[in-house]
């Protein structure tokens, strides 16, 4: 078995992007993610020859042309990226280190700044409306404006080094 990995450090998002902005890359991830354990390459190149033809049958120029790109650059590639362990002998393809990673970026799982922005402008909000509550109505609410921005700002802090360290 000839499988080998050259990184151990996860991959940045521009490698990500990179990664899954080729259509047959981000299919091989896919089609990996569907099947549990390993997959043919014969497998991946039916399918991905499959996608890319319109006629009913596959022709059989397409699927080589597929089949050589998938040996000779895709495969290579999700592999130097610890995306896939590809056994070159068996021709087969697994899961890498790296490979959830690459799958939250497809199924859109990935904790993407929007949610928090979200998260930290409605605690923003709550905090500035329970400031302006005990600053125009002292008897409305028995906390103190200082004590009211302060828990907000906790709370948003507290936000901010969860993500940062999740």
């Amino acid at each position: 078995m000839s499988v080998q990995t050259n990184r151990t450090d996860s991959l940045e998002e521009s490698e990500v992007f990179h990664i899954l902005g080729n259509d047959r890359r981000r299919a091989i991830v896919q089609l990996l993610a569907g099947e549990p354990g390993q997959i043919d390459v014969s497998d991946v190149a039916t399918e991905i020859a499959s996608t890319e033809s319109d006629a009913a049958s596959v022709p059989n120029n397409l699927y080589k042309s597929v089949y050589v790109s998938l040996q000779q650059t895709h495969l290579p590639q999700l592999q130097e990226d610890d995306v896939i362990e590809y056994d070159s002998e068996a021709k087969t393809i697994r899961p890498g280190p790296n490979f959830d990673d690459v799958l939250g970026y497809v199924d859109g799982e990935t904790s993407d700044r929007s949610s928090t922005l979200r998260l930290h402008l409605g605690i923003c909000l709550l905090g500035l409306l329970l400031i302006a509550i005990a600053g125009l109505d002292g008897t409305a609410s028995s906390l103190d404006p200082v004590l009211s921005s302060v828990l907000a700002l906790l709370v948003v802090a507290a936000s901010s080094l969860y993500q940062l360290l999740g």
